[in-house]
């Protein structure tokens, strides 16, 4: 053989080296690539249930204000007290409503009725209205009401809840001075 030919013998292929060398570098490639997939496909999944408790909760606010802006009687004779975790009126159809905290269930209830599911966590609920004294008792604001919520939103087994606080208000549509 010539000195040519045995060049191009040895030029045809790769080594059994280089063959191992090539496919180490491409696993540990792709074992870093997958790390980072999963990595992200679990932060997805904690936004995606961050996401769905806080449609939740907004939902129940919706309600709640929706409701307490187009009702009268706020804390009215005739309806159960309102107190600090709880706040009755008359809703649009004359129909007595009560929203409150249920803390057995750590959520908020309409007539007893739960608003939030349990990825929410509702640790404290509180109303203050403002003008819902009748005039004759001197009271001349129009009536309204600022709600305050404090809970957590569950995000999934093995990671800690997020916290939230939210507060909102609502004024009654119809003028009651």
């Amino acid at each position: 053989m010539t000195n040519a030919e045995n060049k191009k013998l040895s030029a045809r292929g790769y080594t059994l080296i280089e063959l191992v060398v090539a496919v180490g570098l491409f696993a540990l490639v792709m074992l870093l690539a997958s790390g980072a997939y999963l990595v992200i496909i679990g932060a997805n999944r904690q936004a995606q249930a961050v996401a769905t408790g806080i449609d939740n909760l907004s939902f129940a606010l919706e309600t709640m204000t929706r409701d307490i802006r187009t009702g009268s009687q706020y804390c009215g004779s005739g309806l159960p007290a309102c107190t600090a975790n709880s706040f009755s009126f008359e809703n649009q159809d004359k129909v007595p409503t009560t929203y409150e905290f249920d803390q057995v269930h750590d959520s908020i209830t309409k007539n007893g009725a739960a608003l939030t599911d349990s990825s929410i966590e509702v640790t404290s609920l509180a109303f203050y209205p403002v003008g819902t004294a009748a005039t004759s008792a001197g009271d001349y604001e129009q009536a309204r009401v600022t709600i305050v919520v404090s809970g957590s939103v569950l995000v999934g087994p093995g990671k800690p809840p997020q916290q939230f606080t939210i507060e909102t208000g609502a004024t009654m549509r119809g003028s009651d001075i």
